[in-house]
């Protein structure tokens, strides 16, 4: 492409479309990349809500611990949580969520809004690299730090890389089986440790 030099406004034009040029052919990065090394599942079942995790904490091609907890209870054992991603991360996220619990007076679906509103604009949490799942007696959901807040249409939903293992397997055990809620999520657990390499059998299970 040729320019007049002494053509401000050309010079400009030109500059403008060789930098849209540039931008196109940039690789796109995503900022919350997908995570990797745990399995959180939720089965709500006959008025039951369970909340199971597993206990593997992997750091690259290593096992570091097979016994972490990666689920809580908060608002004084109201609201399940657990977590996928960086462990300091998620415990800095479980505290501001339970203070958005506090501050909505237990209102999950708006803590969890809020949550996912102050997660993405601020400055600090927005590199946080962890996805939360939040359930009460009412509804269960899924936060990230991309201003998702999603609901399941069943009341079943996991995160981490063994997730839809365990949730496929929660949802078949549903459909054809008479099994209870805490049942359903240890073998539904249980096969997805099976497959999943950075998901282990040491089972929290917590239930409302």
């Amino acid at each position: 492409m040729k320019t007049s030099s002494g053509d401000p406004a050309r010079f400009v034009t030109w500059a403008r479309g060789l930098r849209s040029l540039y931008n196109q052919r940039m690789p796109k990065r995503t900022l919350h990349p997908p995570i990797h090394g745990t399995t959180v599942l939720c089965v709500r079942r006959d008025g039951k809500v369970v909340m199971a995790g597993d206990g593997q904490v992997t750091m690259g091609a290593n096992v570091m611990k097979h016994t972490a907890r990666k689920t809580r209870r908060l608002f004084n054992d109201k609201v399940l949580a657990g977590f996928a991603g960086s462990t300091a991360d998620a415990l800095s996220l479980f505290e501001r969520f339970e203070g958005k619990l506090q501050e909505h007076h237990g209102n999950l679906a708006k803590s969890s809004v809020e949550l996912a509103k102050e997660w993405r604009k601020d400055r600090a949490l927005r590199h946080l690299e962890a996805l939360l799942l939040v359930a009460d007696a009412k509804g269960t959901f899924v936060l990230s730090g991309d201003g998702d807040v999603i609901e399941p249409d069943d009341g079943m939903c996991a995160i981490g890389s063994g997730g839809p293992f365990a949730l496929a397997a929660a949802r078949a055990l549903a459909k054809h089986s008479k099994l209870g809620a805490k049942d359903i999520a240890q073998e539904a657990m249980r096969i997805a440790s099976e497959i999943c390499i950075y998901t282990n059998a040491n089972f929290t299970i917590e239930e409302l």
